[in-house]
């Protein structure tokens, strides 16, 4: 079988490493991605490993890569992503690597810190400049002699000091100017006040532009005060609260000349500070520009360079020091492959010493390996999710890409609501290259586009079912003439008007010649559609159904396990167990499955009306017993049934003790020593402790026993005939609670079909009748009402409550009959994109 229907063949092999160059061949061997490595080293701790200091050095590296990101998104820049795939550095161009990634990052902090230096001088400037310009208006020359006074202005924008009493002023005026941040002015005012006793005058104005705040970088309209008091001691009080309140104070001059030499001095240094600052600004462009352009590829590099060492810290080194032994899962037909990276990294590193691999028996489990691609990954991602297929067990996901996406149609089954589905998942396959789908960061839409050929194959089923059901939105479409005539039927009957006017119901008798032409070509005929007992013919044709495709698809799983007890030599489970099975499922459910056709076909339209119950005939099957008022549906039927339910009833101890038996028999039966080849010499161990044939990480206790403990050689009968109990009575059982199972088809496709007309009905049909001549304007709301209920109730929700009941009928009634799931997936080494982005 291919490696879709069974999983491919893994072997465990050694690959003997040459010192000099086992840094490239891992280096080739991740390129491709074939091998598991095992871990030789699994007691040593990762502090004490061989290359514990070149992943030290990567992880540094790592740390300077950080920086140099954060840096970039400090600066507005998002970082693409790599070109392409450069292969891991050797030691030379590592070293390159890191002496320029750790000078970059030199020069960013250098930058970046006289940048920082530069923007807060130039801050300060700008401050200290709006702080004169502001005191310039606090502190105005007198107004000139014979002006009329002008009383005292209550704005702050007026002189602070009265003209007029200049010349009356004895003492000294001193002033303390500076700008405070916005949220701290009241109490700044009030602790002024409240210590200096009202000994000063204080103003307090906005500055005109806002600047940033070098605390929290946001950018805020400071307050610039200026506090004139007399006397020292005042003065100092003043200086001491303004530095709690983290004031940024100015030195102000007191004569005129001198504020105006000063800012004009200012204007200077920020026209200097401006150019000097703008050239630092470039010259950090240019090395961001530097780091934007090498650090995704320098990323990579040290990524897979601490990969490798990773790798080859899990390596063991022979007795001679110079080669080093890794233990590895690998596909057998990937060998070939794998000895021709060796050989490639070999040549690469120079050495004339060339590495190579061999198989390695082994009595453990391999890893399960099933190669997907974009089709098959979303069905395979389902059977996963139960469990991951046992070593070579059947898998199902090849027969879920048909049963998976038909079973959900018979709960879905609708052409408008399918043909919805299946555009959408259409939309997704053909732009599925699209880096903005691919790429999405919503978990939700991921889990959409990665089971979009899924989705594909669930909306294609839908419209086919939704045929055969003859449903588009919940209403039926005549694509073929109706097989029932009714005016056949008026012509041969006595409906009088009178009669018409009474019955609003008429019934169409089949027996009538001509009334029923024959089957209709294809699905229901939709004439059902306007027939009162309408609900009734389907449920009876929908749960018959169900019953049906349920015992196949459960009968289909009890087959697959042919495959399985042939591939693992386990013959004797074809007559133990596999025949019993049969027997059971096919002597009770498979014979109601013929009973229903039976019916189907013996009975027709004119002798329907003494047609027997099935479900009684099967009740009767198991009392033993008959009914005198339910006819048999052939002669001879209460002896037929009889000798299926003593089949079914003779299998259970078959199935019950023939394992068990058969291995307690072959455990106790007399064994014949077969000669073997005689050694005639012996061979020096390649690794301390390792015996020929074992694995290399084996303990001596394991190679002692022969990799089996000292218990396993009897094997338990308590345990096998618990083992075997629990299969039967689950099995006996489940045949019944799981054909049960099935007729959740019926129900759920009857409760999407009522949704649908319900929808129908409430919304739609509203905005035809009931709106007369302004129902063309109300029809587009309602329409788009209709839609919004149609997608969110019908597609979604119903759509999720059919995947799930599949899910659940894949899983428990299907797998459960041949698929055990106890394995584990094959995790190769390798640098796929995925693992670095």
């Amino acid at each position: 079988m291919g490696s879709l229907f069974r999983s491919e063949e893994v072997c465990l092999a050694q690959l003997f490493l040459q010192s000099a160059s086992a840094y490239s061949c891992i280096s080739e061997l991740g390129e491709r991605g074939l091998l598991e490595f095992r871990d030789l080293n699994p007691k040593v701790s990762p502090f004490q490993r061989r290359f514990v200091g070149e992943v030290r050095r990567c992880e540094e590296m790592e740390k300077t890569f950080t920086f140099l990101q954060q840096e970039l998104r400090c600066a507005g820049r998002v970082p693409g992503p790599c070109p392409e795939s450069p292969r891991a550095p050797v030691a030379r161009e590592a070293l390159r690597v890191q002496e320029q990634s750790e000078q970059l990052a030199q020069e960013l902090r250098e930058v970046t810190r006289n940048r920082s230096s530069l923007r807060g001088r130039l801050r300060d400037l700008r401050q200290y400049l709006h702080v004169l310009r502001e005191g310039q208006r606090f502190t105005s020359l007198p107004a000139p002699l014979g002006s009329p006074p002008r009383p005292r202005a209550l704005s702050e924008r007026e002189p602070i000091l009265d003209p007029s009493l200049h010349q009356h002023l004895e003492r000294k005026i001193n002033f303390v100017a500076g700008v405070i941040h916005p949220w701290r002015v009241t109490a700044f005012e009030r602790l002024l006040w409240r210590a200096c006793r009202g000994y000063l005058v204080a103003s307090f104005v906005e500055m005109p532009e806002p600047m940033e705040d070098p605390a929290s970088g946001e950018s805020i309209t400071w307050v610039i005060f200026l506090i004139s008091y007399w006397g020292e001691q005042i003065g100092q009080k003043i200086r001491k609260i303004s530095d709690c309140f983290h004031c940024q104070v100015y030195p102000y001059p007191e004569s005129e000349a001198s504020r105006t030499d000063t800012i004009t001095g200012l204007h200077s240094q920020i026209q200097d500070l401006s150019v000097v600052l703008e050239e630092t600004e470039q010259y950090l462009a240019q090395v961001l520009d530097k780091v934007a352009l090498a650090l995704p590829t320098w990323r990579v590099q040290v990524q897979k360079m601490k990969a490798i060492y990773l790798i080859l810290n899990q390596c063991s080194f022979d007795v001679t020091e110079k080669c080093l032994i890794a233990e590895v899962w690998c596909p057998v037909q990937d060998l070939t492959q794998v000895q021709d990276a060796l050989r490639q990294g070999s040549y690469q590193s120079g050495s004339s010493v060339e590495c190579f691999v061999q198989r390695v028996p082994t009595s453990e489990s391999p890893p399960t390996l099933i190669r997907t691609n974009k089709f098959t990954a979303g069905f395979q991602s389902i059977v996963d999710a139960y469990g991951v297929a046992s070593y070579q067990e059947v898998n199902p996901a090849p027969y879920a890409i048909i049963t998976f996406p038909f079973i959900f149609a018979i709960m879905f089954g609708d052409v408008g609501h399918g043909l919805l589905m299946f555009l959408f998942a259409l939309w997704m396959v053909l732009y599925e290259d699209s880096p903005r789908l691919r790429h999405g960061t919503n978990e939700i839409w991921q889990m959409f586009f990665e089971g979009r050929y899924l989705i594909l194959l669930m909306g294609a089923f839908s419209i086919y079912t939704g045929f055969i059901y003859n449903e588009c939105f919940s209403k039926a479409t005549a694509i073929f003439p109706s097989a029932w005539s009714v005016a056949t039927m008026a012509n041969h009957s006595s409906w009088s008007s009178a009669y018409l006017a009474t019955h609003p119901s008429l019934t169409l008798d089949p027996n009538v010649t001509g009334v029923f032409r024959g089957p209709y070509p294809f699905g229901i005929d939709p004439i059902w559609s306007l027939a009162i007992n309408h609900l009734n013919f389907l449920n009876s044709f929908k749960m018959k159904m169900s019953v049906v495709l349920g015992i196949l698809h459960m009968g289909f799983g009890v087959v697959l396990g042919i495959f399985n007890h042939m591939h693992f030599q386990q013959r004797h489970r074809l007559v133990l167990e596999f025949l019993p099975e049969m027997i059971f499922l096919l002597a009770l459910f498979g014979y109601l499955v013929f009973l229903i056709f039976y019916k189907w076909v013996k009975f027709s339209a004119a002798d329907s009306r003494v047609a027997p119950s099935i479900l009684i005939h099967f009740i009767d099957m198991f009392l033993f017993t008959s009914n005198a008022e339910n006819l048999p549906l052939y002669p001879g039927q209460v002896p037929v049934q009889t000798v299926l339910v003593v089949l079914a009833l003779a299998s259970v101890p078959v199935l019950l003790l023939g394992t068990p038996l058969y291995q307690w028999c072959r455990q106790h039966a007399p064994k014949t020593v077969r000669p073997g080849p005689v050694s005639t010499g012996e061979q020096e161990p390649l690794l301390e402790g390792q015996e020929a044939g074992n694995s290399v990480n084996a303990t001596k206790e394991d190679v002692e026993s022969g990799g089996h403990s000292s218990d396993a050689k009897h094997l338990d009968f308590a345990e096998i005939f618990m083992h075997q109990a629990i299969h039967t009575i689950e099995y006996c059982l489940g045949c019944v609670s799981n054909t049960a199972s099935y007729l959740r088809l019926w129900a759920l496709s009857l409760a999407h079909a009522q949704l649908s007309e319900v929808l129908w009905t409430m919304v739609m049909r509203n905005g035809f009748v009931r709106l007369s001549y302004v129902g063309g304007v109300v029809l587009v709301p309602v329409f788009a009402a209709f839609a919004v209920l149609t997608v969110a109730i019908l597609l979604v929700m119903e759509g999720l409550s059919a995947f799930l009941h599949a899910l659940r009928l894949h899983w428990v009634e299907f797998q459960n009959k041949f698929y055990v799931g106890a394995g584990y997936k094959l995790c190769p080494f390798t640098f796929a994109p995925d693992t670095w982005e």
